[in-house]
């Protein structure tokens, strides 16, 4: 059994989605809220469903079953402000079930992101060494509950504190894919925009206050959700195995050449107006992100990774334009 917490998720169901169709046995631990949620498992055929207050009695009764642990579930809003909540969720429960995988014997594999790289000034190479993470600056609440963690691990690992059989941190970039749609203001550009491209509209992007950015010129590293459910499978695939892992193309493009993309996806002419960014961002706001691959290159996923062009033309074609919007 593989044990999938934040399986209804944006990036969890995805994976639940690929764990199923390869016919293994699969629980996921989330809570379902009140809104649409819920449509991202729809499908999956499930051994087990639980909320999180629940988790650790669960593991208890009936662990023994687990064989792998892939931890997708926090609180990922970047505008989060509830510091105990988020350090609750991000920092204290990963590092229990790290805690839990260890003692057990089990394999555990964890969401990281890249907003730990902060400006980026430190760069994004994903040295999982002590040394090197304890240079980075996160901008906000949320990357660094994410870098803490890292920096927990990385300590462990060090030092020679009991470790799962096979673990894996996954700093995920900019993912954008079907499944996003509950995330509201923290769905993808594409997400966010797919309506108003598709009915000939302006789309809104922001302006930039950086002299060596135009607007529209700043540059993050996206990637499908698809090529990141891949890493996890082929980290499953690969058990010996572990490390710190950056999840992205290697490429960053600028949200210019996103709208292009989606504008090219939806047959509709380009149409892009500039607005200010809201006065609380400006001081956090990733104005560069490019994942460097090499680690993962090098530890054996050669897989190519998705074009932006192409990742939102599947996007449009087989989810968005569609009845069914769901994986």
């Amino acid at each position: 059994m593989i044990l999938v917490t934040g399986g209804a998720g944006f990036i969890g169901s995805n994976i639940v989605t690929q764990l199923c169709a390869r016919g293994l046995q699969v629980a996921v631990c989330d809570f379902l809220g009140q809104d649409a949620k819920w449509r991202n498992l729809a499908k999956a055929d499930l051994c087990e469903l639980l909320s999180p207050d629940r988790l650790e009695a669960w593991l208890d009764s009936s662990g023994e079953a687990v064989e792998t642990v892939i931890h997708m579930g926090a609180i990922s809003a970047t505008d989060a402000v509830d510091a105990d909540r988020v350090i609750e969720v991000n920092f204290r429960l990963t590092w229990f079930l790290w805690q839990w995988c260890s003692r057990h014997g089990k394999r555990f594999l964890y969401a990281s992101s890249a907003a730990t790289y902060g400006s980026g000034e430190q760069g994004f190479d994903d040295d999982a060494s002590v040394g090197t993470l304890a240079k980075l600056r996160p901008l906000n609440l949320y990357g660094w509950s994410k870098h803490l963690i890292d920096r927990r691990v990385a300590r462990a690992v060090t030092t020679g504190e009991p470790i799962p059989t096979q673990w894996a941190g996954l700093k995920f970039f900019n993912v954008y894919g079907p499944n996003e749609y509950h995330k509201g203001a923290m769905q993808s550009v594409v997400a966010q925009n797919f309506l108003t491209a598709s009915s000939g509209h302006e789309m809104r992007l922001f302006k930039s206050y950086r002299p060596n950015y135009a607007d529209g010129g700043q540059r993050r590293d996206f990637v499908f959700v698809a090529d990141c459910v891949e890493v996890v499978l082929w980290l499953l695939d690969n058990p010996p195995v572990s490390g710190l892992f950056n999840v992205g193309t290697g490429v960053a493009r600028s949200f210019s050449d996103l709208a292009r993309a989606l504008f090219a996806a939806v047959e509709r002419p380009e149409q892009v107006t500039y607005i200010e960014m809201p006065v609380e961002m400006r001081a956090r706001y990733q104005y560069f992100t490019e994942a460097r691959m090499d680690r993962l290159r090098a530890a054996g996923f050669a897989r190519p990774f998705t074009t932006l062009e192409q990742g939102i033309g599947l996007y449009v074609r087989n989810y968005l334009s569609q009845p069914d919007i769901y994986c």
